[in-house]
């Protein structure tokens, strides 16, 4: 399996994070144990985010033209990080301010 970029390596994390807290705070969970639905949303986040063309390049999802996710699972993706967005701030300033500055990338760029 190739070497995961650094900028994948952190948009997972990020992206691993929220659903965390989304899990723990609504469906009580905890922030190592997480519930069937939750899980089954991390690990469709991780295959997808192994699969993007862009890698290294790529700008945050949501403004991405490539749309890998599925609708339902694009949609489920949208609730969490509507949820653990502002939230972030406070639990992972650090990969919160990564990601502020991941969104400001205009197009993504192929490798």
């Amino acid at each position: 399996m190739p070497q995961e970029h650094a900028r994948m390596k952190r948009e997972r994390k990020t992206l691993e994070a929220m659903i965390r807290m989304y899990c723990s705070d609504l469906h009580g969970g905890s922030e190592t144990e997480l519930c069937p639905e939750c899980s089954e949303l991390v690990e469709y986040a991780r295959a997808r985010l192994r699969k993007c063309p862009f890698q290294e390049g790529k700008t945050t999802c949501a403004k991405c033209s490539v749309h890998c996710f599925r609708p339902a699972m694009r949609e489920r993706v949208r609730v969490v990080m509507r949820f653990a967005g502002p939230r972030m701030l406070y639990r992972h300033p650090v990969m919160a301010f990564f990601h502020y500055l991941d969104s400001f990338r205009n197009e993504p760029v192929d490798e």
